[in-house]
């Protein structure tokens, strides 16, 4: 009897994006051969910890366009007349006969997801006959398109900057880290629902030894914006970038000549730029595209280098924040910021030892639509094992 599976009986996952950036969409199997399943623990036979969920060249379509918010947040029917075409031809390009689930992770999923809430699991199911959807905020889908369902955590920084941290439902491991979270009772916690971070919490327990079970929960720190957060994410950079080019041209403390340069080379001169500014309905993206500049600027520059250590630290406690002192823990960095490569990565690798020591920094495996597919063949399988949360993560 030979070992090919039927194609009528390969069960395919779909797995949406919407994103600051436009939207996209994925067809992947389920079993994709020669990877890990996305449900399987980390240390199950023929798998490793050290191999991060991928995919075999799923089909995929992208579109430059967001989706667009309306009065009841994203708008879904927008989204759906974009997204079901899109899936349909994917579906028949797989030869797809069975659809096991559908995760859609949405950037604005807690705040603004009530029309996606309302709408999206019957037309899902209208559309493609599937019952299992996952609905995810886009810093979950980044968080398994990083780790998978390992335990640790993800920091995602684009133009803005947030944290996740988890302990994946069930996980058995054992306790790390020195930072007086121990009890005296052999317990060891940290915030529990509606702690500060706005998210589920996580625990620990003892069950003998110095092994402890941790329940799932989520943890977050920052993404509140550029007015209020999104400390050391690009429009972080950019706006300390320019604040000191602007103290170089009054001729100030603190200012910064080669960034006042760059500056005049990007946006014309200088007493011109608040008003090319301010009006912007889009400034955070302005601001962010100045990051790159002070990157350039960091290797010769002490004024921008300092910009950047001052980025590391609050990226690095945004991690410290979040992350769950487990032995097995990752901290793993995704998003565009960080192609900026080696001026900001190395200080930030160096905060985040210093403050999370024993905790393995790694590179993000793949990308919130890598995790989209991630959480939906885990859904498939019924092995689904990260933590659900009603504005983070809800499966209908």
């Amino acid at each position: 009897m030979g070992d090919t599976v039927p194609d009528d009986a390969v069960t395919h996952v779909l797995g949406i994006d919407s994103g600051g950036s436009g939207v996209r969409v994925a067809v992947a199997r389920a079993d994709a051969p020669g990877v890990r399943s996305a449900g399987a623990p980390a240390d199950a036979p023929g798998s490793s910890a050290e191999q991060p969920p991928a995919w075999s060249s799923p089909l995929t379509w992208s579109s430059s366009t967001p989706a667009a918010v309306g009065d009841r947040g994203i708008d879904a029917e927008s989204l759906l007349a974009r997204v079901l075409p899109a899936a349909r031809e994917l579906l028949r390009e797989a030869g797809a006969r069975h659809l096991g689930a559908v995760c859609v992770g949405a950037a604005g999923m807690a705040t603004l997801g009530d029309d996606l809430r309302a709408r999206l699991p019957d037309a899902l199911a209208d559309a493609f006959g599937v019952r299992r959807l996952a609905l995810a905020a886009d810093a979950v889908t980044a968080y398994a398109g990083a780790l998978g369902q390992r335990p640790g955590a993800v920091v995602a920084a684009g133009t803005g900057l947030i944290a996740l941290g988890a302990v994946p439902e069930g996980f058995v491991g054992g306790l790390g880290g020195t930072d007086g979270e121990s009890a005296a009772d052999g317990v060891s916690r940290t915030d529990g629902p509606g702690d500060a971070h706005g998210a589920s919490g996580t625990d620990a327990t003892a069950t003998g030894g110095d092994i402890r079970r941790a329940t799932g929960g989520w943890r977050r720190a920052d993404g509140w914006g550029h007015l209020l957060g999104d400390c050391g994410g690009g429009a972080w950079i950019g706006r300390a970038g320019l604040e000191t080019a602007m103290r170089a041209y009054d001729g100030r403390d603190g200012g910064s000549k080669p960034l006042l340069a760059r500056l005049e080379a990007v946006f014309g001169p200088a007493t011109g730029l608040p008003g090319r500014l301010y009006p912007r309905p889009d400034r955070p993206a302005v601001l962010a595209s100045f990051a790159p500049e002070v990157g350039r600027c960091a290797r010769e520059d002490p004024v921008a280098e300092a910009i950047l250590r001052a980025a590391a630290r609050h990226i690095a406690e945004a991690a410290e924040a979040v992350c769950p002192r487990l032995e097995s823990s990752e901290v793993a960095l995704t998003g565009g910021l960080f192609r900026m490569g080696a001026p900001l990565l190395t200080p930030v690798r160096e905060e985040l030892a210093a403050r999370l020591p024993g905790v393995r920094v790694t590179e993000a495996a793949g990308d919130p639509l890598d995790g989209a597919l991630c959480v939906a063949a885990a859904l498939a399988a019924d092995g689904l094992r990260l933590p659900r949360d009603p504005a983070l993560l809800s499966i209908v």
